[in-house]
Formats: C-alpha cells, structure tokens, sequence
C-alpha cells in the first residue's frame, strides 16, 4: 500500500513502465474526474452567457485523450515525434466564441499532464487554484460576473398595476434587475432579467404576477446557458 502511494505522489520520478496497469487505470480515472470537475466550474462561473459553444461537453472526453496520449508517448521517443507531425495537421471548424474558453481547454491539458506524469499533488493544487481564482473573479470583478439567464417580459395597464408587478418582481428575484420599461399606448411592458430562477418557483412566480396586476401578461425568455 505504501508503494501504491508514493508511486501516486513521487512526481514522476519513476518511469511509467514500472509503474503497473493499475496505477495507469487510476491516472485515466483520476483524468476524467478532474475533467468533470473543470466542466461543472464552467457550467458554474460561465454556462450563463448564450453565446458560448458548448466547449464544456467535450472536457470529459478531452482530458482522458490528452492523458491517455502523453502517457502513450513516454513509452517511445520515435512515436512521440510522429504523434506530434500527425497533431500538427489538425484543425478545428468550430471557432472559439469566448476567451474564457482558451483558459478552461489549457486547464484541462495542464490536468491532463499531471494525470499523465502521476502528479497527482500538483494536479491538486491547480485546481484548487483555478477555483480561488474563479471564486475571487466573481466576487471583485464585477464585469465576469453572470449578465443574464433570462428575462421576464410583463405586459400591464400603467399606474398601480405596474408599480405592484415591479414591486413583486424586485422582492422574488433577489438576483435580477430592471432591464427596460417601454410604454405603448395605456400599457407598460416591462422587461426584468434574472440570473436564475428555480424551476419549481416559475409557477407561483406567474401567478404572483397575475395577482399583483389581474391584467398582466406575463412571458418568461430563457438563455441558452440557463440554470433553472
């Protein structure tokens, strides 16, 4: 057992012909782990904006193949060099719609590497800085914080009725705010954006709605990366 655990925390130091299969298993499995978590802390801290590619869906395929590959390479100097000549030609169509995207694929590479080379300490210490990182992002820089999940558009007949309705909404979404009140003839459409809203809320949202302007028409809008 002890064996077992320094050849998990020795930093590489032995070569991975000796290390066995089931430590090399165990790489591969602590790999996807690791990738699952990068996907949740982009779901996370960036799945709310609409315009991103979805990159997220491919890190638990994409950290075991980049694993799976540099420990294949350490075996032979001559298949290394032809596995880079034969990645060199690759090419993405898809290109990346966010620059936060470049950041979590080399997130997912720098754990791969570690997975690959049994660092498993390191491994560690990277993700847990990247989630300070992340966490502090939040926190103090208000322009990486979440813009908008969705909206709701209420229709209603100016005076009480949109005052109660705009009263009701600022009390239910703690983390929304007023993003537009358009008057068309003797009705006012107001439009409120949220960050997230419980799935099982949405109905007594409506109908509180409903309640605070009997006349109100009420039409929720969610963005693609939305977390209900």
């Amino acid at each position: 057992m002890e064996d077992f655990i320094k050849q998990l925390t020795d930093f590489g130091e032995r070569g991975l012909a000796q290390t066995g299969l089931p430590v090399l298993a165990l790489a591969m499995a602590v790999s996807l782990v690791s990738s699952l978590f990068i996907a949740h802390l982009y779901r996370a801290f960036y799945q709310s904006r609409a315009i991103g590619s979805g990159v997220q869906k491919s890190f638990p395929m994409l950290g075991p193949s980049i694993t799976a590959v540099f420990i294949t390479i350490q075996f032979s100097l001559p298949l290394s060099l032809g596995l880079l000549g034969a990645l060199s030609i690759v090419r993405f169509r898809t290109p990346i719609k966010e620059p936060e995207e470049i950041a979590f694929i080399m997130l997912v590479v720098a754990a791969s590497l570690c997975c690959a080379t049994l660092n498993m300490l390191f491994l560690v210490i990277i993700l847990a800085t990247a989630t300070v990182a992340l966490i502090m992002t939040q926190r103090f820089d208000k322009s990486a914080r979440r813009l908008s999940a969705g909206l709701v558009v209420v229709r209603v007949s100016r005076g009480e009725g949109s005052a109660a309705v705009l009263a009701y909404l600022k009390e239910k979404i703690t983390k929304g705010s007023l993003d537009s009140m358009v008057e068309e003839g003797d009705q006012v459409v107001i439009s409120y954006g949220f960050v997230s809203i419980p799935e099982s809320t949405v109905p007594e949202l409506r109908q509180g709605l409903h309640e605070a302007a009997a006349d109100a028409e009420v039409n929720l809008y969610f963005d693609q990366g939305a977390t209900l």
